[in-house]
């Protein structure tokens, strides 16, 4: 089971690593945005807060990558997977790469329910 955890937390975090340095770096074309979803990118875009979040990300990812902190790590990108999950459901109506990532976030905490206990006792 460990090598499990194992492999999931590094494609996990192979994926935000990828796609947070993608934001500063733009290796990767993205899809072009329409409707709904060009406007809330460009919003978030505009402010700062996407910087915000893509650094927080990629702090994540290399938190997850060298094993420092895994179950806090796992609980600092839980509000981002839910947004990526919320985002995919309601602004593009198509739940896509949320509905994975959130599943391998929760099933994470889960494993690591035992560092935890302090926190919700």
């Amino acid at each position: 089971m460990k090598t499990f955890d194992n492999i999931l937390t590094y494609a996990f975090a192979l994926i935000y690593l990828l796609f947070s340095s993608n934001f500063f770096l733009g290796f990767l074309s993205m899809p072009p945005l329409e409707g709904d979803a060009l406007t809330y990118m460009t919003l978030l875009g505009s402010t700062g807060y996407m910087a915000a979040v893509k650094v927080l990300e990629l702090i994540v990812a290399i938190m997850l990558f060298i094993n420092f902190k895994r179950p806090l790590a796992w609980l600092l990108v839980l509000p981002i997977s839910t947004n990526i999950l919320m985002y995919d459901v309601f602004i593009v109506g198509a739940p896509a790469l949320g509905i994975p990532v959130m599943a391998v976030n929760l099933y994470m905490i889960y494993r690591n329910r035992g560092h935890y206990v302090d926190i919700v006792a």
